[in-house]
């Protein structure tokens, strides 16, 4: 018995480290990150820096405003096409699907989300980039090279499906069973079952599966760099060029790092993507503490 005891506390013990040690990871993470930018946060002001549209690198001038606008353009349009699907996919799979199609669908999303970021970005860059050059733009601009907001949030979106999907197939399979009778059974449809119990139920679960996913979003690079055409330009349409963050680190770092100021540039950057990951996550873990208390 005093065996098991001391096993226990040692167990315990471990995962507290562990926890700590998750901890203390992301802090370091941080204060790398800010000791990297500072040389760069020395010469140039935070507000010339965020706000500035200029980015010229040989002449000293890197303003990153159409950096972040480029990635929450790219996020945004990836979440509002991806949402609705899968929010209606996971619905039909847990409370509609026979249990034949559930053998053949959770395999596919399983593939589709192993699948490297850069398959993704070949598929855009020969199927959605000609699509929106050829058929969809020409309905709303002159011109469009395809390479765009659009095919970046596109390609991001179905990225993230499987992602999402997944997530909120496990949410609504874990409301209980009796939940369902008892709607059932008070005369309600499987429909309004699912819209004002399971929806309603499950809110706080899919309020966390959608910042899984754009904390996936902010920061994925090579699928986005190869079809949102990198130019640092603020876009004012679906249909103009952007350069998100993360391509903006992919494509840069490594390259013309003899330039002053260029090295502590892309680590300020990464430092910004940094930032706005952690605070979106506890902004909505500040949400669903409030929406769990309400529940409970």
């Amino acid at each position: 018995m005093k065996y098991r005891l001391v096993q226990d506390k040692a167990a315990g013990g471990f995962m507290f480290f562990l926890v700590i040690l998750s901890f203390f990871l992301v802090i370091g993470m941080g204060v790398g990150l800010y000791v990297k930018s500072s040389p760069i946060l020395e010469s140039h002001s935070l507000t010339e820096l965020l706000l500035s549209s200029n980015w010229k690198p040989l002449k000293g001038e890197f303003g990153f405003f159409p950096f972040l606008m480029g990635t929450l353009w790219v996020t945004f349009i990836a979440i509002l096409l991806a949402f609705p699907v899968a929010i209606l996919t996971a619905i039909y799979l847990t409370e509609y699907a026979k249990p034949f199609i559930k053998k053949y669908v959770f395999p596919a999303l399983d593939i589709l989300a192993a699948l490297p970021s850069v398959i993704y970005g070949v598929w855009g860059t020969l199927v959605v980039v000609p699509w929106i050059a050829n058929k969809l733009a020409p309905l709303f601009v002159d011109y469009s090279t395809g390479y765009t907001v659009l095919a970046g949030g596109i390609v991001l979106g179905i990225m993230i499906l499987p992602l999402l999907v997944s997530l909120m197939v496990e949410i609504y399979s874990s409301v209980p069973n009796e939940l369902r009778e008892t709607s059932l059974s008070l005369g309600a449809t499987k429909w309004q079952t699912t819209k004002r119990v399971i929806i309603w139920r499950t809110l706080p679960g899919t309020l966390a599966a959608i910042v899984l996913a754009i904390s996936r979003a902010f920061g994925e690079t090579i699928a986005v760099l190869m079809v949102c055409g990198n130019l640092p330009t603020v876009p004012r349409s679906l249909f103009e060029s952007c350069y998100p963050i993360p391509s903006l680190i992919a494509n840069n770092y490594g390259e013309m790092l003899s330039l002053p100021l260029y090295e502590s540039a892309l680590m300020f950057a990464a430092l910004i993507l940094f930032i706005v990951v952690l605070f979106f996550n506890l902004i909505s873990r500040m949400i669903l503490y409030r929406i769990e208390k309400k529940f409970m």
